[in-house]
């Protein structure tokens, strides 16, 4: 089968990645059929991150090839406009951080009544040993 998928290029820690129509059964890296395009993950200002050649994109749909789930992703950033896709990971960050803020603040929040309840739990054991010193008063007594 024939699929449309990332291949990894670029040094290490500098990832680079072509847009290929390959077999499946081939490796991530090796051979492929067609070079469709190219993602620079780590693309400045000016430079073009995205590049997918649209054509043989829509030919390679046409005869059954199946597209990875990151392709489909990196179709739907083209569309954006770069300013776009900036506010929008923006928008992701500033989710995540109020998200995990939350979750700080119920943390704190079940902390501070499991510390006034710990307490409590303590003075319980200490009624219970009170009888039982009177019993063993009771028994010395007798």
């Amino acid at each position: 089968m024939v699929k449309i998928r990332l291949s990894r290029g670029g040094s290490k820690k500098r990832p680079f990645y072509h847009i290929v129509a390959t077999d499946s059964r081939n490796p991530r890296d090796g051979k492929y059929i067609e070079r469709l395009g190219y993602f620079n993950p780590r693309a400045r200002d000016n430079e073009e991150d995205i590049v997918i050649d649209s054509e043989r994109l829509d030919y390679w749909k046409s005869v059954g090839a199946q597209i990875s789930d990151r392709v489909l992703n990196l179709i739907k950033l083209k569309e954006l406009s770069r300013e776009d896709r900036d506010s929008k990971k923006l928008n992701k960050l500033q989710k995540k951080q109020a998200k995990r803020e939350a979750e700080k603040a119920a943390k704190l929040a079940a902390e501070a009544p499991a510390e006034e309840e710990a307490p409590a739990e303590e003075e319980a054991p200490a009624e219970e040993e009170a009888p039982a010193e009177e019993d063993d008063k009771k028994k010395d007594e007798s």
